[in-house]
């Protein structure tokens, strides 16, 4: 197996990079470690997948997060393992080559179709047009053609922030015009670790992971954040950061009252953190705002208020812990109270962990 891993790999990708990237992945499909030489294996067999990756409304941030992955590279590991004949960011190929590219794959080859960005369907889609086609032609020309088809960020998953009141666009996201199964890989941006797993899933096993009700791979998305949060403790004591920067936030507890968004969320932001190197939004003191989860830029917000009634499996039920909440930002703190019923049995903690205005 090693001669095969080191004959078919970048030579700027050395083989403890290409089989810690691989470990990873297993690790975050939840896969037994006696997997992992099976999926070495599909993934430098040499049988590189074809890959068409579609841009159309959004910032290009997917595609940024995962070409600085780092700790390994998950970049470079993803490009030795599939073959990208289409992509507007990184080809070398411009204008009239780059569409051939397209075409021909569209045409002569089976490929995986990887869509990042929302699609705008007000005014015919005249809101996003490239090589002169819009967004929803291009769409409806490769879609039914693809082998598979994958939706990564929220934008391509759920419409994103182009999709928000009052969506001027008309922007949706890719499962809401194809007539086939669609693999959403949400978040603003997704972990890359999430979309290299689904790829080696699909290469390992010939069939693409279980999904959830929204389309997402399970082993990704089949958790709160809030459960496996590393400040679930200081929850479940009714240890609460009142406001930014207060002793309380210094002392890393619990970010609920000031919007955490971990409760509704379901994601392994707190499991499978970015580049490997152990930190997340919520570690470092700012918390969840939902991003993975359908229409968050209208259902999230205001990011740094609190939910206002959230029901938790296994606590009961979390409402009125302040009327309002607290707003940061330059905005008067307006809560009135503290009413945090927390776990089961559990009453108001007074002083250490909780205030009592």
């Amino acid at each position: 197996m090693a001669d095969t891993v080191n004959k078919t790999l970048d030579p700027q990708l050395n083989r403890r990079g290409f089989l810690k990237g691989i470990t990873m992945a297993a690790a975050a499909l939840g896969l037994s470690e006696t997997v992992v030489p099976k999926m070495v294996e599909a993934a430098a067999s040499g049988k590189r997948p074809r890959v068409i990756w579609l841009h159309f409304q959004e910032c290009t941030g997917c595609t940024e997060s995962l070409l600085r992955s780092s700790h390994p590279d998950l970049a470079r590991l993803l490009l030795d393992i599939i073959s990208l004949d289409y992509h507007e960011t990184i080809m070398a190929a411009a204008g009239h080559q780059a569409e051939h590219n397209l075409h021909d794959t569209v045409k002569n080859h089976p490929f995986i179709l990887v869509v990042e960005g929302a699609i705008p369907t007000k005014d015919n889609g005249i809101h996003c047009m490239i090589a002169g086609k819009t967004a929803m032609e291009i769409l409806a020309e490769v879609a039914p053609k693809a082998s598979a088809i994958i939706a990564i960020g929220t934008c391509a998953t759920f419409g994103g922030v182009q999709a928000a009141a009052p969506n001027p666009t008309g922007a949706v996201g890719v499962q809401d015009l194809v007539d086939k199964p669609v693999v959403n890989i949400s978040g603003c941006p997704p972990n890359p670790v999430s979309f290299l797993g689904t790829i080696l899933h699909y290469l390992t096993f010939n069939r693409l992971p279980q999904l959830d009700k929204l389309g997402r791979p399970l082993f990704a998305y089949g958790r709160r954040i809030h459960d496996h949060c590393e400040r679930r403790a200081h929850f479940d004591e009714g240890r609460f950061v009142e406001q930014f920067g207060d002793k309380f936030h210094q002392l890393g507890y619990c970010l609920y009252k000031v919007g955490c968004k971990g409760p509704e969320t379901f994601s392994n932001c707190p499991a499978v953190r970015f580049n490997d190197v152990d930190v997340w939004p919520v570690s470092v003191g700012h918390g969840c705002i939902g991003c993975t989860e359908p229409g968050f830029w209208d259902s999230m917000t205001p990011f740094y208020d609190r939910l206002p009634k959230v029901k938790i499996p296994g606590t009961g039920i979390i409402e009125d812990a302040d009327n309002i909440g607290k707003k940061v930002l330059g905005v008067t703190a307006a809560a009135v109270g503290v009413h945090a019923a927390v776990g089961i049995g559990k009453g108001l903690i007074k002083g250490k962990g909780s205030s009592e205005e």
